[in-house]
């Protein structure tokens, strides 16, 4: 593991309420919460509870961890009403991904067309 694997990340300290988030969906596995800067008119953010840092950290006992954050994701758009005019699941992986916290987590976009490719 690096040392940003192994440091404190935004993430936990939204996990462990030291700082506040906008949250929309909790169980016992998954958090949901607004992105503070917003890159569509929805922008959330779904997140294990359980840190893996990244897509390629993920382990065969991972896979339904990860299918239930993108039912939990899918399920917020239908209840949001945001799924007849469509959105955007996006995970980021690495650096050169684009992945800025070593923490895995989906945004989910909506609320403007979308465009491709994506950056």
């Amino acid at each position: 593991m690096t040392a940003s694997e192994t440091s404190v990340t935004i993430f936990d300290r939204i996990l462990s309420r030291e700082v506040a988030a906008d949250i929309v969906f909790e169980d016992d596995d998954i958090l949901a919460f607004r992105d503070i800067a917003p890159q569509a008119p929805t922008h959330v953010l779904f997140i294990p509870k359980r840190r893996i840092a990244s897509l390629d950290d993920l382990v065969e006992s991972d896979v339904e961890l990860m299918g239930r954050l993108l039912f939990r994701a899918a399920a917020f758009a239908r209840e949001q009403d945001l799924a007849k005019d469509g959105y955007r699941c996006v995970i980021n992986s690495g650096r050169d991904g684009g992945q800025s916290v070593a923490h895995i987590h989906l945004h989910l976009l909506a609320g403007r067309r979308m465009s491709w490719p994506p950056g």
